[in-house]
């Protein structure tokens, strides 16, 4: 397909090895996606999401925010760094940092992130071993709209994934992950193609198609 006249431009921001960056990566390889990722940003130099991005020609900075006395002139360089490159809309993938409410007012609805629980239950870190102390039979991932309360904000897209009798923590978080990797570009597909509106709080998608089978753990059919 011929590559579209106009693609979303992303700012993915990390703080690590860059696993769902390198899901926006391999969909913005496809010139009929919507969106492309104009700069990848991590807060910790030297980490492997920044190769990553090297290796796919997407031009990297690097913004230490150990060299801000506060998390107010943190923000406003990360906010001037992006503004410079032209984003459109911001990507958190790993990102480690806890953005300010003044940066998220000047960049209202237009910053995402991705969370291995099926929000709003399990929020913070530790999620994997919350859910198998909850005993819980699923688990999933959501990716939403950014707000400041943590781990809050409209939800766009999730995906759900059982929780198996004998799973720790890792093979857990394993089986999300595999779905995090599905569930992201979906969500800024969603988002570049217009098809997103909030209203109340929640998320309409346009001409969005819903599951018609329910899911049962433990099935015994």
């Amino acid at each position: 397909m011929a590559p579209l006249k106009t693609r979303l431009k992303l700012g993915v921001l990390i703080s690590g090895r860059g696993s769902n960056l390198q899901s926006l990566i391999d969909a913005c390889a496809d010139p009929a996606f919507p969106a492309e990722i104009a700069l990848v940003l991590s807060n910790v130099p030297g980490v492997q999401g920044l190769e990553r991005a090297k290796t796919a020609n997407i031009p990297t900075a690097t913004i230490n925010h150990k060299d801000y006395d506060s998390r107010e002139a943190f923000d406003q360089a990360l906010n001037q760094t992006l503004r410079d490159a032209g984003i459109e809309l911001v990507c958190l993938a790993g990102f480690m940092r806890i953005l300010s409410a003044s940066f998220l007012s000047s960049w209202s609805d237009r910053v995402v992130n991705i969370h291995p629980s099926l929000l709003p239950a399990f929020k913070g870190i530790h999620v994997h071993q919350q859910v198998l102390e909850a005993g819980v039979r699923f688990s999933g991932c959501t990716v939403h709209f950014v707000v400041p309360e943590m781990d809050a904000g409209p939800i766009i897209v999730q995906a759900c994934v059982p929780v198996h009798r004998d799973d720790d923590a890792k093979a857990l978080a394993a089986r999300v992950l595999s779905e995090e990797h599905r569930i992201y570009p979906l969500a800024v597909r969603l988002i570049a193609e217009g098809r997103t509106h909030i209203k109340g709080g929640r998320v309409a998608v346009d001409n969005d198609q819903h599951p018609d089978r329910s899911l049962v753990n433990p099935d015994l059919a």
